[in-house]
């Protein structure tokens, strides 16, 4: 077996038994929380158009997985990419940066 093969099926250094991936992240606003375990991050993102150097607010709406159904609508959270896991849920809650402001 060459150097190589035996690194890839041994591990890495930290003895995980896989290479860990860099996962995007992005933080974003509540903007439901009425399903189970599951809550929809709106992510706003300002960019400048290439062609009329006009800027442009961008909204993206991603389904992430909340085990503890922690999140409530209007907080600010951090989600993390993970694997599929439902027909539309790619991303993890990882932190609550901000909670809303009770009325």
């Amino acid at each position: 077996m060459s150097e190589q093969t035996e690194k890839t099926q041994a591990g890495d250094a930290t003895g995980t038994g896989h290479l860990e991936r860099h996962r995007r992240f992005m933080q974003g606003t509540v903007v439901s929380d009425k399903m189970d375990k599951t809550i929809v991050v709106q992510v706003t993102r300002r960019y400048r158009h290439p062609k009329y150097k006009k800027y442009v607010n961008e909204r993206v709406r991603y389904k992430a997985h909340d085990e503890t159904n922690d999140a409530k609508m209007g907080d600010k959270v951090r989600i993390i990419e993970s694997r599929p896991l439902s027909r539309d849920k790619r991303w993890r809650l990882t932190s609550v940066l901000e909670r809303a402001p009770t009325l």
